[in-house]
């Protein structure tokens, strides 16, 4: 639940803060999360990459959740 009350957020706000992103990879890390977080997840990645939502996190360091990645 914690997952997707992050990226309602993000959504809701149109940002995605630095603080949100590192409870997010500490959430992954865990693997305390259900399926239904990582669609939350694949859709905040999809919005990122569209340019709708932006990261305050440096854009040198790329988005990555490496759970999407074995989940798409």
């Amino acid at each position: 639940m914690m997952i997707r009350s992050l990226v309602k957020s993000a959504f809701q706000t149109g940002c995605l803060s630095v603080e949100s992103e590192g409870l997010i990879h500490q959430v992954l890390k865990t693997r305390c999360y259900q399926p239904n977080d990582l669609v939350a997840l694949a859709a905040l990645d999809d919005e990122i990459r569209s340019g709708n939502i932006k990261r305050e996190a440096s854009a040198r360091r790329p988005l990555e959740f490496p759970t999407l990645c074995n989940s798409r």
